[in-house]
This record gives structure tokens, sequence and C-alpha cells, in this order.
């Protein structure tokens, strides 16, 4: 890629820019410098919170808003960024392919321009007869929304708040301040009033405490991110999804296809790709041919039109390294007799890029069941009858490759178990009113009663 100037990213307020006293520099993956971007101390944020709880009402922007906005955030030039330079940064910055983050802008402003199905979909029917209706308001006044880098889609969570009335106050990813930079320009160019949306890149302290003073809040990261916030009721917590699949049928092409596509779909970044296989049939051929299929994908910078798998910086590839060997201590390794090329390639342009990795283990309880990584990884392990539903628990999506409808059933009793797909239904399938973990309108909005002559 051509050089290009840093370019500076300060906090907003309510529409003003803040510019920050202290800003963090966000290096690429390829090492060249791209952004600086000002951090948001406590007192602004203290400030932000009392500015935007002050001119919160809890009234909606009308959808209207959000249609315009979802065109603008796919086609406009928004603070001097065209829709190309945004899918550079965002590429740069967080290593997913330049074809993802097209993808991502897509699909979120699909969601936008369709927020008002989404919401119908989720929520009962109001109409009780006539004088007899349910309203569904929002739970507060404020929202908070922590994200992480690993893919712009999480961002629609803060647009469905928005879209139902708080005021939303937006702490980025240390990799992806761009998504969120930009759907808020969009939506004040769209006709948002500013004093509802703040924009606050921040320290990780700072974050917690947008989230311990807002009425409602989501926090995305690791284990360790969300761990505090797992007993919040007021906080949504998207930690890994740790996505796994039983495969109880004959692994033909189709199914092992579905399996490939399933761990590798956009690099393998997604809370919702396949971490874990268990299998009623023999444990390291499924685990060779799968490594056989991943290990054709091909190695090319995330800026080339046909790569499909993420790149890293130096940093970040070092620390994998070290936990993969761990990870290779317990476990068998099926890749390395498939792939010639090293676990992590230094490309031309700097950035390292993690191959797909299979291991398998020996029992279904093993403790690598469950491990997540920010790129195509599959741990493939037995499973029996007496194993039961214990070894699929904690799993965002379970996908379901058996004739036997019992464990369909067992499987949705399970609390841990947040949504099954059956057959090859792709583990990330939805439709509106399918809930991704649990209705998050339901967890936004709350219903109150209206009853009267009045009433409609």
């Amino acid at each position: 890629m051509s050089p290009h100037r840093p370019v500076v990213i300060d906090p907003t307020v309510a529409g003003r820019t803040v510019p920050g006293v202290d800003r963090a520099p966000l290096t690429g993956v390829a090492g060249g410098p791209l952004a600086e971007v000002g951090q948001a101390p406590r007192l602004l944020a203290v400030s932000a919170l009392r500015e935007l709880r002050g001119q919160a009402d809890g009234t909606p922007p009308g959808a209207e808003v959000f249609c315009r906005a979802a065109s603008l955030f796919t086609e406009a030039t928004l603070d001097g960024e065209t829709p190309a330079e945004y899918t550079r940064r965002v590429t740069l910055g967080t290593g997913l392919t330049a074809r993802t983050v097209r993808q991502s802008a897509a699909e979120i402003a699909a969601e936008m321009a369709d927020l008002t199905a989404v919401a119908r979909a989720e929520l009962p029917g109001t109409d009780f007869g006539p004088g007899r209706r349910t309203r569904w308001v929002p739970r507060g006044r404020l929202f908070a929304a922590v994200l992480a880098s690993n893919h712009p889609t999480p961002n629609s969570s803060w647009l469905q708040a928005l879209f139902h009335g708080y005021s939303v106050l937006v702490r980025p990813g240390s990799r992806d301040p761009f998504t969120p930079r930009r759907l808020i320009a969009a939506l004040l160019a769209a006709g948002l009033s500013p004093h509802t949306v703040a924009f606050l890149p921040c320290a990780h302290a700072v974050g917690e405490f947008l989230l311990k003073e807002a009425d409602r809040g989501i926090v995305y990261g690791g284990d360790r991110a969300v761990a505090p916030w797992l007993d919040n009721e007021t906080v949504a917590v998207r930690g890994p999804g740790r996505a796994k699949a039983l495969l109880d049928v004959e692994p033909d092409d189709a199914v092992l296809g579905h399996l490939v596509e399933s761990a590798a779909f956009d690099g393998g970044t997604r809370c919702t790709n396949l971490s874990a296989v268990l299998t009623t049939g023999p444990v390291g051929e499924l685990a060779d041919r799968l490594a056989s299929r991943l290990s054709a994908l091909p190695v090319l910078p995330a800026s080339d039109p046909k790569a499909s798998l993420l790149v890293l910086e130096r940093g970040r590839a070092e620390q994998l390294e070290h936990q993969i060997a761990a990870l290779r201590e317990t476990l068998d390794d099926h890749t390395a007799r498939f792939d010639r090329h090293d676990p992590f390639v230094r490309l031309a342009d700097g950035s390292f890029l993690p191959r797909p990795l299979v291991l398998s283990a020996d029992r279904a309880d093993h403790p690598a069941l469950g491990t997540e990584l920010p790129f195509p990884f599959v741990v493939v392990a037995p499973w029996r009858e007496e194993d039961g539903i214990a070894p699929l628990r904690r799993s965002l999506v379970l996908n379901l490759l058996t004739p036997r409808r019992d464990l369909v059933g067992r499987a949705l009793l399970e609390p841990s178990i947040r949504k099954v797909t059956t057959g090859t239904a792709l583990p990330w399938a939805s439709a509106p009113g399918i809930p991704h973990d649990g209705s998050y309108t339901q967890f936004l909005l709350e219903p109150k009663g209206l009853v009267g002559d009045g009433a409609s």
C-alpha cells in the first residue's frame, strides 16, 4: 500500500471535538503509523455522562435517520474519509481482509436500514383489545458500549440502543476506532441530534467507569475483560463464543466443506466461528481431512482482493506463537503434515499471517476444548453417548450434525448453550427475531401497560 499520513482521531461529545491532551499512536499490522488517537481522561468521561444524561429524554430518533445514515456510511465521504480510505484503515488496524471490512460495512448498513423489523420481530404483540396496550420503552436513559477490535459488526449493538431512544457513549476498540467514528459521522449527517452520542477512546479503567455509570451497557472482549460483568444484569456480556459442532454422521464433502467454512469464514475472527468438533467417528481421520482443506487457504496480504485470512503485527504474532506451542504439548498437530508454510508467515509488507491450525485431543473433556484463537483454529475430540451434553456446554452456537432429535432438545434446555443449529446451517445464520445470545431488544426495553379510553 502507498504511504499515508496518520489520521488524528479525538474524542467527540455532543457533536464537539475535544482535542486529546494524550494521544496514543495506533500502529498498523504492517508496522507503519496509522493514527494518533486522543484518549479521553476520566474527567471528560464524567462530563460527557452528565451532559448526555441532562439532555436525554428517551425519545427515539426516527427510523429515517438510520436509513439515511446507512447509505452515507457505505457510500459517502465523511469528515474527509472516503469509503475506500475507511476500508484501508480498518484493514491495516485490525488485520482483517479488505473483503471482510467491506462485507461488514454492508452488513451494518443493512441492519441499520432494517432496525424497525428487527425490533418488531423480537418483541411480543402489544395489542390486547380496545383500550389495552403494552408499550416497550427504554430501561434507562444512558447506554455505554465498550467494544473490541476483532470485527466491525458488533457496532450494531450500540446502534440498536440509539434507535430505541438511549443516549450512547461509545468506547471503541483500540485497533478499530474508525468504524464507530464513521458511523457517528454518518448519523450526524443524517440528522441525529448531536447531544445523544459521545465517542470516547479511553483506557480500560475509564471504559469500566462508563459501564458502571450508564443505565445499560454492553462489553466485548476476552475472558479477562468480560469476567467482572458476568453477574451484572445491566451489562450485556459478549465474550469468547466457543462455537462447537457435534458430528454424528458420515463426513462427506458437503459436511467437510461446511465445517471448514464455519471455522474459516472472515478469517476465523467472528465469535461464531467454529473452534471445536466432537465426533463419534475416527478423530485422527477427521482432523487430517480438515487440516488438508484448511491448508489450501492462500497466503496473501490483507489488502489483496483474494485474501481470506487475518494478518497480525509482530507483537501479537509472537504472543500467539507461545500460546500455540503450549497447546501442542498436550494435543496432536494435524496441520504440519499438510501445510508447507511456517505457522506464522512473514509477508512482504511486514505483517504476519497465522496459518490455520487443526489439533486433536484424546478425550471430550480435554481443557483445550473451548480455546479460541483469532484465526481458523479447531480442536477435534471424541464424543461418546456417556459423555452427554457436558462437553458441549459454554457454546454461543452448537452445531448438531446428527439425526438424533433428542440431542437437539437436550441442547436447547442447556442454559450455557445460547443457540443451536442443525445440519449444514452456518453458525451465524439468522433472521430478525432469532436471538443471537438472548433477546437483546428485551434487554434494552421493558414493557409498560397503557389502559384506558385513549390507549392506542
